[in-house]
């Protein structure tokens, strides 16, 4: 997830609302009168008032309860998250973006059967595979709050401009190659992808596998994936991909695209309203990533929240865990049009959140999106392996090395 999502999906340790200290909680064991601090990352003043408004509702669900509120910048959240996990100082309620759940599951108190009744929470409320989010190894340690999928979003002046036919939900491989042929070599077909689902989306599509096997063992070298990404370098070496400078440019594509500077551009679910109401004046369009044989692979992402596995009122932290994914708090976060809510009854009001000139397509959009997703696998150093698959990328992408060798090194430095 980019940090522009990331703040779409709003959890952290930082600046504080109200009073709280982490996992130190009191009350009696029953948790009436505890004091639950939530964590959660807020970019914006308009985060915080988005992050105050559930706390409110929080509340106002558990009025013998003292909740409060930490946050800080995504970029800061999770460096003081691992400062306050050394520490035993991790908030009772803490946010967690799924990608990075492999790296702190242990954090968590794992989630059962037990603790989802007293949180009043019932799986089946929410979206098909959503609870792979917030899941690593068979265990659950939290509830998602938003589910995301990437798209591909297109410029549709362009698109006309070049006498190309808009991609329609089920395109193939074959259909996404036609549009690039069309479009041109210029270097303004499609936006290079430098995030990690960014670049990795098409590839894992037009493979069918993830570069996590099913046993959790890091599988960049798998033959289909590695083709897979040699095509998706081949965009950038064809002359349809628009090029980073640089390897701090790591929102490279999607910035091209907002700016009306490619036709096409691969982003997650969550930038959708933004694209729409882009300042650049061109008209957004977006569909499902490409299928092969009309099978395609994509990953549901998401954040979500998680107990602490230290916090002193366990009990009266899943209250507030249950109100924070309970409907009130999921049709405000729908409502704002901020982020699509993993809780099914919300949905709606997302898209009803929009322009009526655009609610539609995006639902039509979203509905073949989220079909026949499966929940990302990742090791427990995936974050590492991100971390050095992409400031290589630029290289890859101007021809000075191949995406085989980029794999091939990193699978040698993290693999089994």
């Amino acid at each position: 997830m980019t940090a522009a999502g990331a703040a779409l999906a709003l959890g952290a340790c930082g600046t504080q609302s109200g009073s709280g200290s982490g996992s130190d909680g009191d009350g009696d064991d029953t948790g009436s009168g505890a004091s639950i601090t939530w964590d959660m990352w807020a970019g914006s003043e308009s985060d915080i008032e988005a992050l105050e408004a559930q706390l409110a509702i929080a509340q106002e669900e558990n009025p013998d309860l003292d909740i409060s509120l930490q946050h800080a910048p995504w970029n800061d959240y999770f460096t003081k998250l691992t400062t306050n996990l050394a520490s035993g100082n991790v908030a009772c309620v803490t946010s967690m973006n799924g990608q990075r759940l492999s790296g702190y599951h242990e954090a968590f108190m794992p989630l059962g059967e037990e603790e989802l009744a007293t949180a009043g929470i019932d799986p089946a409320d929410f979206t098909e595979g959503s609870l792979d989010i917030m899941s690593y190894d068979g265990e659950l340690y939290g509830i998602p709050y938003d589910v995301a999928a990437m798209l591909v979003y297109y410029n549709k002046d362009m698109f006309a401009d070049a006498g190309v036919p808009e991609p329609a939900a089920g395109w193939t491989f074959e259909d996404f190659d036609a549009a690039l042929d069309g479009l041109g070599t210029d270097g303004t077909a499609f936006g290079m992808g430098m995030g990690e689902f960014q670049w990795m989306a098409l590839p894992i599509a037009h493979a069918g596998v993830q570069p996590v096997d099913e046993s959790g063992a890091l599988d960049l070298t798998n033959p289909a994936f590695l083709e897979a990404s040699e095509w998706y370098a081949s965009i950038a070496a064809d002359g349809h991909g628009s090029l980073p400078p640089s390897a701090s440019d790591t929102g490279w594509g999607e910035q091209e695209y907002q700016a009306g500077n490619v036709a096409m551009a691969v982003d997650g679910t969550w930038n959708a309203s933004s694209y729409l109401n882009n300042e650049a004046g061109f008209a957004a369009g977006m569909v499902d990533i490409p299928s092969v044989d009309g099978e395609r692979l994509g990953l549901v992402l998401g954040s979500g929240y998680g107990i602490s596995a230290d916090c002193e009122n366990p009990e009266a932290a899943l209250q507030v865990l249950g109100s924070l994914v309970g409907e009130a708090a999921q049709d405000q976060i729908a409502s704002s049009g901020r982020s699509y809510p993993a809780r099914i009854s919300s949905q709606p009001l997302y898209f009803e959140s929009l322009d009526e000139g655009v609610q539609d397509e995006v639902q039509a959009a979203f509905e073949a999106v989220f079909t026949g997703l499966e929940g990302q696998r990742s090791t427990d150093d995936w974050a590492q392996v991100n971390e050095s698959i992409q400031p290589n990328l630029v290289t890859v992408y101007t021809g000075q090395s191949t995406m085989t060798d980029v794999l091939e090194q990193t699978q040698s430095q993290f693999g089994d």
